[in-house]
């Protein structure tokens, strides 16, 4: 069963978030507290952590190991957030705020704007690595924060920030939220040397980095931002279809695009299921389905 991540998208983290006494600080961040992390939390982090290098050679792609290797980041224990900040901050601007799980979307959005990542500060129990209900610390500090390291993740995602607060005043939340599910939490992207993971959500899934590369299963689509933007998405296990970039510098322009006429356009348009192939679809691996059909 692969781990279950309840991302900080609409309808899953707004409503977490509502149901969570919220901190003292206006903006939701607190203390990461890390001298109160036990010995037991670390040793998670270094199971986490030693599994997941091992899976990850071959299959992450350049920057992410690139950016792992600069960040102050090891198996020993869990990155201090202090740490982690002074040299992504010096590398691409960006921050990163502990908060205690779920925030509410607009909270999420105006940090990603401002170039602050919000990062749970708990991590998982050892009896349940592979399963969890919301975002910990190795998913996102293991997940997301190498990919800081890259200017064009840098600056993506910052524009998905203040893209997100406008899409809440035009009600479109929705559409542009699977933009960021199948890009910053489950992108893969085409290297001179093979496919190769980017996404978060696959990079700090031990089952997920393997089945999302290898298994002949699910669909691997050229991506395609309003066919992407018409595509449901799975919460509950792994994706029925991945959407693959020619190259990370393709999410440049995504990052300057004037969202609005594409949601009028989208809103015309049919839904697509997550393991819709349609006849303009650019596929690099057409699935065959059976792990989903197996499981319905």
């Amino acid at each position: 069963m692969p781990t279950s991540l309840p991302l900080p998208l609409p309808t899953l983290h707004g409503l977490a978030a509502a149901n969570t006494q919220p901190p003292e600080r206006a903006d939701w961040t607190i203390d990461q507290g890390w001298q109160h992390y036990t010995a037991q939390d670390h040793g998670v982090w270094k199971t986490l952590f030693e599994r997941q290098s091992r899976l990850l050679q071959g299959r992450a792609c350049d920057a992410f190991v690139q950016g792992m290797a600069e960040l102050p980041m090891a198996p020993d224990q869990i990155p201090d957030f202090r740490r982690l900040s002074d040299v992504l901050y010096a590398r691409t601007g960006w921050q990163i705020v502990a908060v205690p799980g779920l925030v509410p979307d607009d909270v999420f959005f105006e940090h990603l704007a401002n170039r602050r990542f919000p990062a749970g500060h708990f991590i998982r129990q050892p009896h349940a690595l592979d399963y969890l209900e919301e975002p910990d610390v190795f998913h996102d500090v293991f997940g997301h924060v190498p990919m800081l390291m890259h200017p064009v993740l840098a600056d993506f995602i910052q524009a998905y920030g203040a893209g997100g607060l406008r899409a809440q005043a035009l009600g479109r939340l929705a559409q542009l939220a699977r933009v960021y599910w199948y890009t910053v939490e489950f992108g893969l992207v085409q290297q001179k040397d093979g496919l190769r993971i980017y996404g978060a959500g696959i990079a700090s899934s031990a089952t997920e980095s393997v089945f999302a590369l290898q298994s002949p299963s699910p669909n691997r689509l050229g991506f395609a931002l309003e066919r992407v933007m018409r595509t449901r998405y799975r919460i509950d296990d792994f994706q029925e279809s991945y959407f693959v970039l020619d190259s990370l510098d393709d999410l440049l322009a995504l990052a300057h695009i004037d969202f609005a006429p594409l949601y009028e356009r989208v809103l015309g348009q049919s839904e697509l299921t997550p393991a819709s192939v349609l006849p303009t679809d650019r596929v690099l691996t057409q699935g065959m389905g059976d792990y989903h059909a197996g499981r319905r």
